[in-house]
């Protein structure tokens, strides 16, 4: 058995959820090297299911669908924002926990950004609006036309951000440990 070329790539395919209870958005992005574009994107429309179980059924009958169809090797989620309305804060955590559940019930692994690391990862401003974010995925995932509702291109933002960081995420506090904390914080300790 010989070496395996180094220029030979390993794909990737990666699912970004922007949870909501409304309106959830999905983006699926093909990695291959540093190469990526889009496999697909949209929202799931949530509004017309009367309560709130039911939403978190479509919820994770929806996300296990895409995940059994497209067969992610990671799943990005946006963390919710805190917000003024406790309830919201509820349903919405709610669903994206039943989102993470569809994930982990097929094995694939789970990683959560901030909103505006998100933002951040996508066009250098962590306070981008979700207009900026959609126009420089425009750019960088060459998509003709924005859609009309924002969390899909919310979601594909959280795809490219896990992108963008997978690499550093594997190495940094899981087994670097308390010494490579420090290195790489050296202000931070006294």
């Amino acid at each position: 058995m010989g070496k395996i070329p180094k220029k030979e790539l390993k794909e990737q395919i990666i699912l970004g959820i922007d949870p909501g209870t409304n309106v959830m958005g999905y983006g699926l992005i093909l990695v291959e090297g540093k190469k990526y574009k889009i496999l697909q994107f949209g929202v799931i429309h949530l509004k017309k299911y009367g309560s709130h179980e039911l939403k978190l059924k479509k919820i994770f009958e929806r996300i296990t669908g895409i995940i059994d169809e497209f067969h992610p090797d990671n799943v990005a989620l946006e963390a919710p924002f805190f917000g003024q309305n406790v309830q919201s804060m509820l349903k919405l955590g709610r669903a994206q926990g039943v989102a993470m559940a569809a994930a982990l019930a097929r094995d694939i692994p789970i990683t959560e950004y901030s909103p505006k690391k998100v933002k951040q990862s996508v066009t250098g401003n962590g306070n981008a609006s979700k207009e900026q974010v959609a126009e420089m995925l425009k750019t960088l995932l060459k998509i003709e036309s924005v859609p009309k509702l924002l969390d899909a291109t919310d979601a594909l933002a959280v795809a490219l951000c896990h992108h963008f960081h997978a690499g550093r995420l594997q190495t940094r506090g899981r087994s670097a440990g308390w010494k490579a904390f420090i290195e790489e914080n050296p202000g931070r300790i006294k």
